[in-house]
């Protein structure tokens, strides 16, 4: 799991450096937290500043105080790593994944610039207070 992890650092840097990951967006990724089918994020969690949420996972408000930034995009990377029993899809993996519609083997839920514009959003200052 720890080679994963620094898998997924690596990708994120590299992709920083070579222009791949433009300068996250809030707003983008306030987009992809509503998108029901694409990401489901707001079917299971409450999400600041948005008027639809789900109880299933934690509440996302007051993100920014129980987290890091790096410790968030890991988590919704693939929360597996921190919980092997987790329901939460590991958004920026395809690891260990098994029956995966033929059509969507190999590819990951979001890709490092839809990450980096949902944590923009989260961490947001005006976001901050839970």
């Amino acid at each position: 799991m720890k080679a994963a992890a620094a898998a997924l650092a690596g990708c994120l840097v590299c992709c920083a450096a070579t222009g791949q990951v433009a300068t996250a967006s809030p707003e983008r990724g306030r987009s992809l937290l509503l998108q029901r089918q694409d990401t489901g994020c707001v079917l299971c969690h409450q999400i600041p500043g948005l008027p639809v949420g789900g109880a299933l996972g934690p509440s996302l408000h007051g993100l920014a105080q129980r987290s890091t930034l790096a410790q968030a995009r890991e988590q919704v990377a693939d929360a597996r790593r921190f919980n092997p029993q987790t329901i939460m899809p590991a958004y920026l993996s395809t690891e260990g994944l098994h029956n995966v519609a033929t059509s969507y083997r190999g590819q990951t839920i979001l890709n490092p610039q839809e990450l980096e514009d949902i944590l923009s959003y989260l961490f947001q200052p005006s976001l901050a207070t839970p």
